[in-house]
């Protein structure tokens, strides 16, 4: 059987969390693939309770299904263990959960460095969380980063503390004039709290493969959005990840042609958290109305999100890159009440019209919308539960966004509980 990978085609913050909580009850297994504790799903479930996850993937609300967290993502003990006991505290089996022992972790000094790098740079910082993930992934790529397994292994745990302490401290110490940090505190502290889950990390990669082997049916959890991708999104202000469609072989060692589709989550408008260009921002009163309508509120950081209306360019763009099957769109009730709702269709840069992502940072930068305007329409669509009951002019909204991007809408959030899809 297939593998399914579910990912955010705008900036993140799409509504990946529901619709991995929708479609989780169809699969044995939900893998997070990348990230960090720096990216945050908000799932509501059938009996309107809010769930805010943070590392834990989405499916741990759904009984039997087991959760992974991959060897991509990066893993911060402490808020691992503080949202596995807040899950438990509310009723939540976490018995599932299982953790790569290729898994990296976040260590105090990657936490400490991301935090004095960030104000060290003032105007130009790129707007990271400071939880600590960037400095992680350098670790990670720079070789010198510290494993889930090797919380079982206190020998190398020393070894690999006291080499990264070296070089972390001088840096601490003599570039940011801030305390060096104790070995001996340092791991004594991240062995006490992997006692809390040490008995969680496994070769996921194996059971993964097994899973398939089975037939079972697993799905691709991406954290943040296709915009933010490392080496696809808008960089420099991007995560130090691969969330896109690719990233999901890499970040749970499943190999790319086990996987058959790759669902785009898509806002009906468009946000961003943090710094970087952003065409289609609104800086007045419509953006304020989404911001509050939306209730676009960062679910782990708590920063309210910029706003903007639809970009067809970037859906477009995402659509390619991931290879997307099919899009989940979200929020489309949010635009409720408007007279005319308008899509970017295109951006004009220096003077002259483009269809496509610009090459250049610069380019990107200076891309001003060219809108068109779509009828809006007036009907409370939150009760809609088939596409024969929205309005017309909010299916002609949805058939525009499939005619520009390329790819068909598959499902439609018309609210955030789990129940207030429509399914096409």
């Amino acid at each position: 059987m297939p593998a399914i990978v579910l990912i955010g085609a705008q900036w993140g913050d799409e509504g990946k969390g529901k619709a991995t909580d929708l479609l989780s009850g169809e699969f044995g297994w939900v893998v997070r693939y990348q990230g960090g504790n720096n990216a945050g799903h908000t799932v509501v479930t059938p009996d309107g309770r809010d769930f805010a996850l943070k590392l834990i993937p989405s499916g741990i609300l759904s009984p039997g299904v087991k959760n992974v967290i991959g060897n991509g993502v990066v893993v911060n003990p402490e808020a691992l263990i503080e949202e596995k006991a807040g899950l438990e505290k509310r009723g939540v089996d976490t018995s599932g959960l299982l953790i790569s022992a290729d898994s990296h972790l976040i260590m105090p000094y990657h936490v400490a460095i991301d935090r004095v790098t960030e104000r060290y740079l003032g105007k130009a910082k790129i707007g990271t969380t400071g939880r600590g993930i960037g400095p992680a992934y350098q670790d990670k790529v720079a070789r010198v980063g510290v494993r889930a397994a090797d919380l079982l292994d206190e020998k190398i745990l020393h070894q690999k503390v006291e080499a990264a302490l070296e070089l972390k401290n001088q840096i601490l110490v003599k570039v940011y004039n801030r305390r060096a940090l104790d070995f001996t505190e340092v791991v004594d502290t991240v062995l006490e709290q992997s006692r809390e889950f040490a008995d969680k990390i496994v070769d996921t990669r194996l059971l993964l493969n097994q899973a398939l082997e089975r037939g079972e049916t697993l799905l691709l959890e991406g954290s943040q959005g296709t915009l933010l991708d490392v080496d696809h999104g808008t960089y420099p202000f991007v995560t130090s990840s691969n969330p896109t469609a690719g990233g999901a072989s890499v970040g749970s060692g499943i190999g790319p042609n086990r996987i058959d589709r790759v669902i785009g989550i898509l806002k009906a408008y468009t946000t961003r958290v943090g710094s970087g260009p952003f065409p289609t921002e609104l800086q007045d009163e419509m953006g304020e109305w989404l911001r509050k309508t939306g209730g676009e509120v960062g679910v782990n950081t708590g920063r309210a999100r910029r706003c903007g209306w639809f970009d067809a360019v970037i859906g477009r763009y995402a659509a390619r890159v991931n290879g997307i099957t099919d899009f989940f769109l979200t929020k489309l009730d949010v635009l409720s009440g408007l007279e005319n709702v308008p899509i970017c269709v295109g951006y004009e840069v220096d003077g002259h019209r483009v269809d496509e992502m610009p090459m250049t940072q610069t380019g990107f930068h200076h891309a001003v919308p060219v809108y068109e305007e779509m009828p809006g329409w007036f009907e409370d669509i939150s009760g809609a539960r088939s596409w024969a009951d929205l309005p017309s002019a909010a299916q002609a909204y949805v058939e525009r966004i499939e005619e520009l991007t390329g790819a068909p809408v598959s499902a439609i959030g018309v609210g955030p509980g789990r129940d207030q899809t429509i399914t096409r």
